[in-house]
């Protein structure tokens, strides 16, 4: 076994699984995490949330640097997967507390406002192979306390300028998954 696949084999995400799903999102049992994002990917539940100020600010989140795929890129406010039998408010409210220490008393409106399907590579490390829900909240409490294993920076930026100008912010390298998100929030 190479170091690579030995280092792959004790990373913490091949303690989870993630629930696999059709092209519908409908269940198809359980996989684990590691082999889910590895070779051609297994399709799996993911989800992206996406906070607000109010004022048409987003707030985007570094990803740590300890991250195996997409790591020090800029995603939306959280990302993740629901683990089994639990919903995506239910795994967004967690992740945001889990990663920003932002509780639901915190902000208003958390509703899933899409839903879509991609595959993209990252690097010779893995792929994302998700049906993605989005969900948007406003944010009516912005102090934040961000846990520097999920989290490298955080910035409040005005979406619409963060979309129609993208090259203001080539420099930041964004996510995949938020950019499917934020190209379908302003389709016509």
């Amino acid at each position: 076994m190479s170091a690579d696949a030995d280092a792959d084999t004790n990373h913490k995400n091949a303690e989870q699984d993630v629930i696999a799903v059709d092209a519908d999102d409908n269940e198809q049992g359980l996989v684990n995490r590691l082999d889910a994002h590895t070779g051609d990917g297994v399709r799996h539940r993911a989800f992206t949330a996406l906070l607000f100020d109010g004022e048409g600010n987003i707030l985007l989140a570094q990803r740590a640097a300890t991250k195996r795929l997409w790591d020090t890129f800029w995603d939306g406010t959280v990302a993740s997967h629901p683990r089994a039998g639990q919903t995506q408010v239910e795994a967004t409210r967690e992740r945001l507390e889990e990663e920003l220490g932002v509780t639901p008393d915190q902000y208003e409106n958390l509703r899933v406002t899409d839903r879509f399907e991609y595959k993209r590579y990252f690097e010779n490390a893995g792929v994302e192979y998700e049906v993605c829900a989005v969900l948007q909240a406003t944010l009516t409490d912005t102090s934040l306390d961000p846990n520097p294993e999920e989290v490298d920076g955080l910035m409040w930026v005005p979406y619409r300028r963060l979309h129609d100008n993208p090259e203001y912010y080539r420099q930041l390298r964004l996510c995949p998954w938020f950019e499917i998100a934020m190209r379908r929030d302003f389709e016509e």
